[in-house]
């Protein structure tokens, strides 16, 4: 009994499945039938009756092929859990470069609005795999959709034959009857393997993809590096320069000051000395800034927890004592995890924060949670948006959860062969 349940339950939710890819992988076909209708009902034997629907035809195909492929993508994956990769260009950050214009990836413009537009219709029209997904919606109706179509016509072909008193028609509709019935709980199921096969990037298109990242995180480098240079300029010039030179003004003055004037000499030269010590420490935080000197001796984890104690947050770190990574790839994450702490500190209002940094095989992953009030999100030329390209430069992900009242929770994941 409890056999003859699940078999009613699966065949029915076959059915159901059956159905929608039916529905999904013959629009386009449908489509096609249209714009034949089309043309004969204004005249098949006058050729310019055909220009409409041949426009109909192209227009249809291009504008359905890619919402049809993600449907099925998304159809495959809640179905059997199988994730398909879409392959498609992702538009890369619009930049504006030293020069004053702006790089989209693909060319310099003088706006950025202008950047944006041009980048918008490079990647939906130069995009490889509009032709993939061209190529799908031919292949997946005379395969997908004609299995999946044999138990929605097995039940048509029941409900005419049955109600009809001819012989032959109720055996047409007892055979599709039983069709329909035994067939339900599997005629979806090849949506899955033909989705796979011919749904995922080819490697040309992974390859393009790979060269338009990289092209972008140029561009991001470029801009980075010009504006870590302006801001280590400004603090020289606005800091421990302008001691230097107050420092450099009292001791010519002290010197001059030391035969006449002896107290005066010795006080300029207590404030020349204080210049001196606040000009040094300046610099030191100068450098710590640009790259902290306990990253240096000590290692990721160490370099952690000094920042965990110099924060206002009650901050753990947990991690490997032994791990120990290539200094681009420490720097790259002890200034994320500064970043997230501070925006834990500035945007959060949390009070206590905890970190992890493990080794996953190759992959070095390190966990930032807060307990703030959460709705954390990337925004355009934000903090999080520059964390995500700066682990980008070594194929590193970042990902984030933060519901509405918290708690943020913010992993990077990058791969590391010297683990």
């Amino acid at each position: 009994m409890r056999q003859l349940k699940s078999w009613v339950a699966s065949a029915c939710v076959g059915f159901v499945r059956a159905c929608v890819v039916t529905v999904v992988s013959m629009l386009v076909p449908a489509v096609w039938a249209a714009a034949v209708a089309l043309g004969i009902w204004w005249g098949a034997a006058n050729p310019w009756s055909w220009v409409a629907p041949l426009v109909l035809v192209g227009v249809g195909t291009l504008v359905l092929s890619r919402p049809v492929c993600q449907l099925v993508r998304r159809l495959v994956a809640r179905w059997t859990a199988t994730v398909v990769p879409s392959g498609y260009r992702q538009a890369g950050p619009v930049t504006r470069m030293s020069t004053g214009y702006w790089w989209n990836g693909f060319s310099y413009e003088r706006t950025s609005r202008d950047a944006l537009l041009d980048q918008k219709w490079r990647v939906r029209w130069g995009d490889p795999a509009n032709w993939r997904d061209v190529r799908f919606t031919a292949i997946a109706p005379l395969t997908a959709g004609v299995v999946a179509s044999l138990p929605p016509a097995g039940v048509a072909a029941a409900v005419l034959g049955l109600g009809q008193s001819e012989p032959a028609a109720r055996v047409v509709g007892v055979l599709g009857l039983v069709v329909a019935v035994a067939g339900a709980p599997y005629a979806w199921r090849p949506v899955e393997p033909v989705a796979v096969r011919f749904l995922r990037p080819s490697p040309a298109m992974a390859l393009a993809e790979r060269v338009d990242e990289l092209s972008a995180q140029r561009a991001d480098t470029t801009v980075a590096q010009a504006a870590e240079i302006r801001r280590i300029e400004r603090d020289l010039h606005d800091g421990a320069q302008a001691r230097l030179v107050l420092l450099g003004l009292s001791l010519a003055t002290a010197e001059k000051l030391m035969e006449t004037d002896p107290d005066r000499a010795k006080e300029l030269l207590r404030e020349a000395r204080a210049g001196a010590a606040t000009s040094l420490t300046e610099l030191r935080e100068l450098v710590r800034g640009i790259n902290p000197p306990v990253l240096n001796d000590r290692g990721l984890v160490d370099a952690l927890r000094a920042l965990a104690l110099d924060s206002p947050l009650e901050a753990a770190v947990g991690a490997e004592v032994s791990l120990r990574l290539d200094p681009p790839i420490e720097s790259a994450l002890y200034f994320g995890v500064a970043e997230l702490m501070t925006n834990a500190v500035k945007h959060a209002r949390a009070s206590r924060a905890r970190i992890r940094v493990a080794r996953d095989g190759d992959d070095i992953v390190v966990d930032v949670e807060d307990d703030g009030r959460g709705g954390a999100g990337e925004r355009t030329g934000g903090g999080l948006a520059g964390l995500r390209r700066r682990l980008a430069v070594f194929d590193g992900t970042l990902e984030i959860s933060s519901p509405a009242g918290g708690p943020t929770r913010v992993r990077m994941v990058v791969p590391c062969e010297s683990l």
